[in-house]
């Protein structure tokens, strides 16, 4: 059966079940090295197409700013997209950044994540938007993802969802570029949000 996934620029179908009726061995059938990403939200497939080199810049800038601190720290483990990651409800999704507190590193196995990590960041592509804060931000807080947050690349701002109890966050916070931006998982590292966008050398979204 063919199918039409939801995000794809151009509709291409993808060999597989109805929508709403994928499942992770399902997903494990699908192309992983054609640059798409491939995510199953309550058994819906969505496929985004590769993003912008500034997308990639801001994630490295995550990895320099706070995965590596967190390393030399030993307080975490971090990883970035396309990387598989199965929650409740979503399996998987494939987050652009990913925390996972030291204490909590039995759930990453088998080349994948097996659980919820402490915090996810995505980082908003013009066409992935309301994905990202519709979608993915409706299934991070069933799934009880701590700290979700949203990197703004139009407006230059981080946006953080702290969970308040299963299913729900509480009001977002805001942080403009000149901010210093520290997460709850990791109170001990901060970082001033521009650097994350300072010295890209295309910023074309």
């Amino acid at each position: 059966m063919l199918t039409f996934p939801v995000l794809t620029d151009d509709v291409v179908p993808v060999r597989g079940p109805r929508q709403g009726e994928w499942t992770q061995a399902d997903w494990e059938t699908l192309p992983h090295d054609d640059g798409n990403r491939y995510e199953i939200i309550e058994g819906v497939l969505y496929v985004s197409k590769s993003p912008s080199s500034f997308h990639q810049w801001v994630i490295v800038a995550l990895v320099e700013h706070l995965g590596i601190p967190a390393k030399h720290a030993g307080l975490a483990y971090t990883f970035v997209a396309p990387i598989g990651v199965f929650m409740p409800g979503s399996d998987p999704v494939q987050p652009d950044f990913v925390v996972v507190r030291s204490e909590r590193q039995s759930i990453i196995r088998d080349r994948r994540i097996f659980g919820v990590p402490d915090l996810i960041v995505e980082v908003l592509s013009p066409g992935n938007a309301d994905y990202d804060e519709d979608v993915k931000l409706t299934a991070y807080a069933t799934a009880g993802v701590e700290e979700y947050a949203l990197v703004d690349l139009a407006a230059r701002v981080l946006r953080v969802y702290r969970l308040r109890e299963p299913g729900s966050y509480d009001p977002l916070h805001t942080y403009g570029a000149e901010e210093s931006v520290s997460f709850a998982c990791l109170p001990s590292i901060s970082f001033r949000l521009g650097d994350l966008f300072d010295g890209a050398p295309d910023t074309t979204l």
